[in-house]
């Protein structure tokens, strides 16, 4: 039994985990800057640093109360130290180089972005195989990319965002509808009052054979459609309830149709049969369900993070940290943060 205390601060939430050889979650401790953010509509680099030097030594302390166990128990500590918000990772990293050295512990560093790729995987017995070979898609706030991911030690990039990742484009589109912050969860809640097909907006797809994304387009096209051609603001005031739903709704339906596509064909092209999908936006329910179905019509095999691992966490720090731990040396304790 190997034991794994993890550690996240890559952007605006203050994580630590405790997980057993890679999948047995025994605490998962999140403490979320949401209320902090919210006036701004956005993460504020300053006040994310800041918080997290408030509540990291809580949040670590709290982790090993809930899962039961002392530092005595732990058999390396990992973090995510790339890539992030450069101060916000800071913290982090700082914490378990000094827990590390303290403990007299190994140092394992974990990329923020595989370890999202990873925690569809940790939905298994420790005594299950990893469900690899397999195209894993991370669609998050910061980050929308496809990998190929071969083994748990090789993730080549088959394609990601040139412009806006999907998450901020919920953000955005949450803004401009006067849904308030964060944008994914209110676009999911509100579109299930509203009709998909009531505005057509555009899909990017970047070409036939294009693995990219963008979603800058569909932003200005929703901001246009609220305000009229050509405006950025006032016509809020005269949309319904209902206006706002279908909007919503066909916002969503816009983005979700492109990301099920360039899924289905990452895993056409790379011939895999197994598809992982982690990262914040894959919480959102029309992506879980419109993704399974066309898995289910394609013959592949889906594995979704459970939601509690989609968005930031330090559980899927700690998974991918046991295998790093396994698979390559430890860091050593001039290990920086990487933007």
């Amino acid at each position: 039994m190997t034991v794994i205390l993890g550690i996240e601060t890559s952007c605006d939430e203050t994580a630590a985990a405790v997980v057993v050889d890679g999948c047995d979650v025994r605490s998962n401790v999140v403490a979320s800057q949401i209320d902090l953010h919210k006036k701004y509509g956005g993460v504020v680099p300053e006040i994310a640093s800041r918080a997290h030097i408030e509540w990291l030594d809580g949040t670590i302390a709290e982790a090993l109360e809930q899962a039961g166990m002392t530092h005595d128990a732990i058999d390396a500590v990992a973090v995510s130290n790339r890539p992030g918000l450069v101060g916000s990772l800071l913290i982090g990293v700082t914490a378990a180089k000094t827990l590390a050295w303290a403990w007299q512990k190994p140092l394992v560093a974990v990329d923020h972005l595989e370890a999202h790729a990873y925690s569809p995987a940790m939905n298994r017995a420790p005594d299950e195989p990893l469900p690899l070979p397999a195209v894993a898609f991370v669609v998050s706030g910061g980050h929308t990319s496809l990998y190929d991911v071969a083994s748990v030690d090789r993730q080549d990039l088959l394609g990601a965002t040139t412009d806006d990742a999907a998450g901020e484009a919920f953000d955005k589109v949450a803004t401009i509808l006067g849904l308030g912050y964060p944008g994914g969860p209110a676009i999911d809640r509100v579109a299930r009052n509203g009709n998909p097909q009531a505005v057509a907006f555009p899909r990017a797809r970047l070409g036939r054979d294009s693995l990219d994304f963008s979603f800058s387009g569909i932003k200005t096209a929703v901001l246009y459609h609220v305000n009229g051609p050509g405006k950025t603001t006032g016509g809020l005031a005269r949309l319904t309830d209902t206006d706002i739903a279908d909007i919503a709704a066909s916002f969503q339906a816009a983005v979700v149709d492109v990301l099920v596509d360039k899924a289905i064909l990452a895993a056409r092209r790379t011939k895999r049969q197994t598809l992982l999908l982690g990262g914040g936006v894959a919480a959102n329910g029309r992506l879980r369900e419109q993704l399974a179905a066309r898995c289910r019509e394609h013959g592949l095999t889906l594995h979704l993070a459970r939601p509690a691992l989609c968005t930031d966490n330090a559980a899927m720090i700690a998974g991918l940290g046991y295998h790093r731990l396994r698979d390559r040396p430890p860091a050593g304790l001039d290990l920086a943060a990487n933007a």
